[in-house]
């Protein structure tokens, strides 16, 4: 089943401590990338937002950098953020938390970053806990566009993420071969909404969160 595109106001209550949307002052939007990098979508993704003239954050997973350094490196050198996503992409609720944290500890080994997201956005308390003592803020997302799904057309796939555009909205997509059908044109179609309404595209920096 797939979840709900725009996560409602009351999940910030609910997770104080976990990031769900960026400050509004400015008309800024904010562009994630999970499961990363790949060697021919990640770079594809690095084209069009370059076209663009946009930044955005890759939360990576550490084998995939320890297999793609050159993309990786890439993601760094135009500009963009990077985050932990992982070393192996495990399921907070489905493994032990200190093989999970462990887990967070070898992808951290691989890139120097102190944003974390949860793959499948979830992890127990004890984990959150554990991520937080190694000094990284966890950062959710306000909509999730559902890319991953591939039963959905990709104008829904578009639909799910131009609906109520705000400022300080963090989208999240992936840069993988399952989504990219579906994420390279809701993309292209967020990109288009939002450059032609007056929003930037920014990085998620740890100096701009609220802690």
């Amino acid at each position: 089943m797939i979840l709900q595109a725009r996560i409602p106001r009351w999940f910030d209550s609910l997770y104080p401590r976990r990031i769900w949307r960026m400050p509004d002052a400015d008309r800024s939007l904010y562009l994630t990338f999970d499961d990363g990098p790949h060697p021919e979508i990640t770079t594809a993704v690095l084209d069009v937002l370059a076209h663009n003239k946009a930044t955005a954050t890759f939360f990576c997973i550490g084998d995939r950098v320890t297999r793609y350094p050159a993309v990786y490196q890439r993601i760094l050198a135009e500009g963009h953020a990077v985050g932990n996503h992982t070393y192996r992409h495990l399921h907070g609720r489905k493994n032990a938390d200190e093989d999970y944290l462990e887990d967070v500890r070898a992808a951290a080994r691989c890139m120097d970053t102190r944003l974390f997201r949860p793959p499948y956005g979830r992890l127990r308390a004890a984990q959150q806990k554990g991520v937080e003592g190694m000094g990284m803020t966890t950062v959710m997302w306000t909509v999730l566009s559902g890319d991953y799904d591939v039963a959905m057309k990709k104008e829904a796939c578009a639909a799910r993420v131009l609906q109520q555009v705000c400022a300080g909205d963090i989208f999240l997509f992936h840069d993988s071969e399952k989504a990219a059908p579906r994420m390279f044109h809701a993309l292209e179609c967020l990109l288009d909404k939002g450059l032609r309404e007056g929003y930037s595209f920014e990085a998620i920096r740890l100096s701009d969160l609220r802690l």
